[in-house]
């Protein structure tokens, strides 16, 4: 298994890659407009722009949450991710709102197009390009827990799918002569890229205030309740914090009272191998351990325990909401 600094790495020759390929695709969507002086085309062209100046920005972020950790960021750079993806958002809503104004006046004031044969084939390459690197680039993010390459690689499929529909609309005026197209076709994909950026927005926000991420959560509950260990009584406040690629998982472990410190410590390793294994090998666990009570025991299948205050009735599945709360599991 790669190690995290190996997957920084690699993240940050891919994201090198995803500039160039902006920079190279921005190049040809402008020569694509003016061509044509189509509006829909300049969406294409703007968003790219907005392509390149949020990857320079996620490539910096990506070079910086690869610093080692210092007195001053005990939890490492990770957090700049988020900063970079808020960015990338704002920058997005922008582009969108640009286009759709521009868009609007054309309505009302129509403007010639040219060479829209060349402007399609052209559009149509990068569009392809596109989705190839964004559906990469957003694998390579989820393997690596990275928002910045996840955000990255879902903003460039999202450009390609834009570009499918701004191609539909430039060959029906190529065919219709309908000029008028042009500029509602960019109205529309426009309100689109501004929805787009709503998400980006929300789910940086949502990384930067500590959001809870349920549905990591639920995972790393249905990997604990398949793989309980006799010693492992409960586990609740569970919690997950995001430093960029980084994983900080907290949480309380119930094990027998009789267990010395190294027994314990045990279980504790035992637990965060597991978490690393089957989610992350990257993960950092904190792991609180809290001695079994009375209430305990109904529950308890560990059936060698001699100091046992009540029988054992049944084994209760880790609830999800028991397990993020604060709060042991029992037969209520």
């Amino acid at each position: 298994m790669l190690s995290a600094i190996s997957r920084l790495r690699e993240n940050i020759r891919l994201q090198l890659v995803v500039v160039v390929v902006g920079i190279l695709l921005l190049v040809a969507k402008f020569v694509a407009y003016f061509l044509t002086n189509s509006n829909a085309i300049l969406t294409d062209a703007l968003e790219s722009i907005i392509n390149v100046v949020a990857g320079g920005f996620s490539l910096y972020s990506l070079v910086l949450s690869a610093r080692p950790r210092d007195e001053n960021h005990p939890y490492g750079h990770g957090k700049i991710e988020f900063i970079a993806a808020s960015l990338e958002g704002s920058l997005i809503l922008v582009a969108g709102g640009v286009i759709i104004i521009k868009s609007i006046y054309n309505l009302f004031e129509p403007h010639s197009l040219y060479q829209l044969d060349i402007g399609i084939i052209l559009i149509a390459v990068t569009g392809i390009i596109n989705f190839g690197v964004g559906y990469v680039t957003e694998e390579r993010g989820q393997k690596s827990n990275s928002l910045v390459l996840v955000a990255g690689g879902k903003h460039l499929k999202t450009d390609a799918y834009s570009t499918a529909g701004i191609l539909l609309g430039l060959v029906l005026i190529y065919l219709t002569g309908m000029v008028w197209l042009d500029s509602l076709v960019a109205v529309i994909f426009g309100g689109y890229i501004c929805y787009t950026a709503y998400k980006i927005l929300r789910t940086s926000v949502a990384g930067i205030m500590d959001e809870a991420d349920y549905e990591l959560l639920q995972r790393i509950v249905k990997v604990l309740n398949d793989n309980r260990r006799d010693n492992w009584i409960d586990i609740h406040n569970l919690r997950v914090i995001k430093y960029g690629s980084t994983l900080h998982i907290d949480c309380h472990l119930t094990v027998p009272w009789y267990l010395n410190v190294a027994e314990a410590h045990d279980e504790v390793e035992a637990l965060a191998n597991l978490i690393r294994d089957k989610i992350d090998p990257g993960i950092e666990l904190f792991v609180h351990t809290d001695p079994c009570v009375a209430a305990s025991c109904n529950i308890c299948s560990k059936l060698d325990c001699n100091v046992r205050q009540h029988s054992y009735k049944e084994r209760v599945p880790w609830d999800f909401e028991k397990v993020i709360a604060n709060r042991k599991h029992d037969l209520s």
